[in-house]
């Protein structure tokens, strides 16, 4: 369990490193994540040594989101005055994610079915 866990650490460490070096606007855990992936694709065989530390992870999921949880509690006043605007931001963030998804969905499927009816993949 120590080595696997030494090994996430490792990614989100040098995701973290990528991200200051490089001065990429994208969390470092979220690189170093995007680097786990592509380990695991290119030595499938690591997946059997992270898969039961992983499952521990994720089974404890929930108690990973209490710091967040007190963080809420400790800025209630502050998410309260400023309400209005994280309103605005989530409601106006979810209409453009919505919307670029079925944009995206829309051209994929324009793109795909000539090639779906030619007897392509």
């Amino acid at each position: 369990m120590i080595p696997a866990l030494a090994a996430l650490l490792v990614c989100q460490l040098v995701g973290e490193a990528l991200v200051r070096a490089l001065a990429v606007p994208v969390p470092g855990p979220v690189a170093g994540m995007a680097g786990l992936l592509l380990a695991l694709v290119l030595r499938p065989d690591w997946l059997a040594a992270l898969k039961p530390t992983t499952t521990t992870l994720l089974q404890h999921l929930s108690l990973l989101f209490v710091p967040a949880g007190v963080g809420v509690m400790l800025h209630l006043q502050r998410l309260g005055d400023e309400a209005l605007a994280i309103g605005v931001a989530l409601v106006l963030s979810t209409w453009i994610g919505l919307a670029s998804a079925a944009l995206t969905m829309a051209w994929l499927m324009k793109r795909v079915a000539p090639a779906v009816e030619q007897g392509g993949p």
